[in-house]
């Protein structure tokens, strides 16, 4: 089996190891243009070795933010500044990628540290969301349920911001379809009281994601690999669960999705999560199984044995972090010493690194080159 450091290949891309940054939203944008803070705090974690570098949750709307904040790709004059994120991100050996994402009913609401809960007034700078039906998140403002007409505008916007995507150079997209966002709220029946052909049975429930993942493997090139961020379980009785994400998977890898990142959560307040250290490697694990299909495990992963562990034993093909590299963008450098590996430090820190690392070249790193596996 291969380990956390060996190489990964997904279509024409090879990820110089299995550890990914999972998309972690900044609440720091201005009319969703990215800007120096994005440029840091992605580049950073490209520095410190990681193989895949996610950017957050980037809205193919202006409506589709979850707060007026955050990043978007719904208008060329967004790529550039994100175009300057990819070339550094490259500059450094990994592969960059963008999550593309609409908030649905999650949508106009204040960022974490504004002193305020809820959706954004529209006298404040916040709009009315829209969603599958005119179900709230709690409390949060009554969305507006979308007309067939809105669906398909969705799944336009989404392949519109692939090709502004591939134009920044993204060599990776992935489509978010979790944490109770507009495909998840789609996905499961708890939010989805549609009685047309996009709500009630499961493979109407499924339809607006198979639509957007259609859409976006169109605009996107067959060479460069398609991921999808889902929430295996909502955590309640009688909403979406990890049988139903099984056979997601199933549906969406035959449409050119390459990878699988199993989260869950999100759809409901007050769900009742067991969080424990790796919490969703299990969902990982079994999707992997049953439908035949690369996954990515993420979920309180903090240890370099932990990490390893997962890959060894076949529960998933890449682990995403996201708290754990906020604390340390150097994780994958640290964790390559941890393992007795081998690592690569960047030229301008090698009078840091322990003794024996590799500098890095102007080619890119070549962290935990191995025997590779393809996905």
């Amino acid at each position: 089996m291969p380990n956390l450091l060996d190489s990964l290949a997904i279509r024409g891309v090879t990820c110089r190891n299995r550890i990914f940054v999972s998309p972690m939203c900044q609440y720091s944008s201005d009319d969703g243009f990215a800007n120096d803070w994005h440029l840091v705090h992605l580049g950073s974690r490209a520095v410190g070795g990681a193989a895949v570098v996610l950017t957050e949750a980037t809205a193919v709307t202006a409506e589709g933010r979850i707060t007026p904040e955050d990043v978007g790709l719904w208008k060329d004059a967004h790529v550039e500044p994100l175009a300057r994120i990819v070339r550094f991100i490259h500059g450094q050996g990994g592969h960059a990628g963008v999550q593309l994402a609409h908030a649905g009913r999650k949508a106009s609401t204040y960022r974490p540290w504004a002193g305020a809960t809820g959706s954004v007034p529209h006298s404040a700078g916040g709009w009315t969301a829209v969603a599958p039906s005119a179900v709230a998140f709690e409390g949060y403002a009554i969305p507006q349920a979308l007309t067939e007409s809105g669906i398909h505008d969705v799944v336009r916007a989404f392949a519109g911001a692939a090709r502004r995507a591939l134009e920044a150079g993204f060599r990776i997209v992935e489509i978010h379809a979790a944490h109770g966002y507009l495909l998840h709220e789609f996905l499961s029946p708890l939010s989805n009281q549609r009685d047309d052909r996009y709500g009630g049975s499961f493979e109407n429930r499924t339809r607006l994601a198979c639509e957007v993942v259609e859409a976006v493997r169109g605009a996107w090139p067959e060479q460069l690999p398609l991921f999808v961020r889902v929430s295996a379980t909502d955590w309640v009785e009688g909403g979406w669960d990890v049988e139903q994400s099984v056979e997601l998977a199933k549906l969406l890898h035959p449409l050119g999705v390459d990878l699988m990142d199993c989260s869950s959560g999100g759809l409901v307040a007050h769900a009742k999560i067991p969080v424990a250290p790796g919490y969703h490697v299990p969902f990982a694990e079994r999707i992997r199984r049953e439908a035949g299909m690369p996954t990515g495990a993420v979920g309180l992963i903090t240890s370099a044995t932990q990490a390893d562990e997962i890959i060894r034993a076949g529960q998933a093909d890449a682990v995403l972090l996201a708290r754990q590299l906020l604390r340390d963008p150097y994780w994958p450098l640290h964790a390559a010493a941890e393992l007795g590996q081998a690592d690569s430090w960047p030229a301008q820190y090698l009078r840091a690194a322990p003794a024996g690392a590799a500098a890095r070249v102007a080619a890119g790193p070549n962290l935990g080159a191995g025997k590779g596996s393809a996905a």
